[in-house]
């Protein structure tokens, strides 16, 4: 079974949109899980271990650091 998650293009992010977590807010409520914060790569990308949503950062996003 392939999720709808898994063939859509990858949840661009922006530095505002960190700590990165999902679901995010733009998915509908049927499909929820657990919230899980996600870790960045090196190079800006993460995987939803729940439902495997490819997330990364836009090119050019600030990140700040605390």
């Amino acid at each position: 079974m392939t999720t709808a998650a898994n063939t859509q293009a990858p949840v661009e992010l922006d530095g505002k949109d960190l700590p990165a977590h999902c679901p995010n807010p733009l998915m509908p409520t049927w499909s929820s899980h657990p919230r899980v914060f996600l870790n960045l790569d090196s190079n800006g990308n993460a995987k939803c271990p729940y439902c495997g949503t490819q997330y990364r950062l836009k090119p050019g996003a600030v990140v700040h650091g605390h």
